[in-house]
């Protein structure tokens, strides 16, 4: 079964924490800009239409730097371009607060954008969206929540509960002259909620089907091939699960649908997003 996000307010209140440290304990242009306390108001606003995500972990931020905001949209909500919330505090912790809160913004809404775009072209089959682990180092649960903000679904989120062997797995188990139905075995043993095989062979198929494996992953190969796999791998263990991975974009995901594939997992979704266009601007 998938993982679970977990609640992410403890996460929210770590990440706020690192990312007002990494400025420095002074704001030196503010102190130097601002003498006296005053009461201030500003706006997020979206400059281009966004799928929103995020706002658990910039309202935490905000309210770190002793601001609190008030939203007018909601996770995985739609927006146009406009006024996503309103922030208010002393004028210094807003000008504290704002890179901060917009870097998240703008990295968690242009994740949920891109997821989107893939779960519009995919509309009419069952073919899922996950993510994959190339996220920002420390913002794991950040990536993933924008993706199933967009619309995506959870893959691994760490490498504990679910069992994946790569090439790498598979050259580990030759080394030491054991076999996959070993390695499933253990690890169902130990409690793995699933095991997931990297396919590079129609022998390698046969061998994870017959192995008991719950998922395979064909990666970097056309939907022709995935489609010729998925039908010998369906032959041998009715229930498992095609994942296609590697290569897939916009214009070809839908082919890998077609050609039967369960989910597909794009890197690209948190390893080379593009931050949705969010600005603060006071009042």
């Amino acid at each position: 079964m998938p993982e679970s996000l977990p609640d992410l307010s403890i996460d929210a209140t770590r990440v706020a924490a690192n990312a007002l440290a990494e400025d420095g304990l002074v704001d030196l242009t503010t102190a130097v800009s601002v003498r006296q306390p005053v009461s201030g108001e500003a706006t997020i606003e979206a400059r281009t239409r966004c799928v929103v995500s995020g706002l658990v972990y910039a309202e935490t931020t905000a309210r770190a730097a002793g601001c609190s905001v008030t939203w007018l949209v909601k996770e995985g909500g739609a927006a146009e371009p406009g006024v996503l919330g309103k922030m208010r505090g002393d004028l210094a912790n807003l000008l504290r607060a704002e890179r901060p809160v917009l870097n998240i913004l703008q990295r968690a809404c242009g994740i949920a954008t891109a997821t989107r775009e893939f779960v519009v072209v995919l509309e009419g089959t069952p073919c899922r969206v996950l993510h994959t682990r190339k996220t920002a180092p420390g913002l794991r649960l950040l990536d993933v929540a924008a993706v199933v903000a967009g619309g995506g679904a959870i893959h691994r989120l760490d490498l504990a509960h679910t069992v994946m062997v790569k090439d790498n797995h598979w050259r580990a188990l030759a080394r030491e002259k054991r076999s996959l139905v070993d390695a499933l075995a253990a690890a169902r043993a130990r409690g793995a909620q699933a095991c997931q095989v990297e396919v590079e062979t129609v022998e390698q198929v046969r061998d994870a089907c017959r192995a008991g494996a719950d998922r395979l992953m064909i990666d970097n190969q056309t939907p022709k091939t995935v489609a010729a796999w998925a039908k010998v791998a369906r032959e041998l263990s009715p229930a498992v699960a095609i994942e296609a991975t590697g290569g897939i974009t916009l214009k070809n995901v839908r082919a890998y649908a077609d050609a039967g594939a369960d989910y597909v997992s794009v890197g690209a979704l948190t390893h080379s997003v593009k931050a949705a266009d969010i600005a603060l601007e006071l009042v």
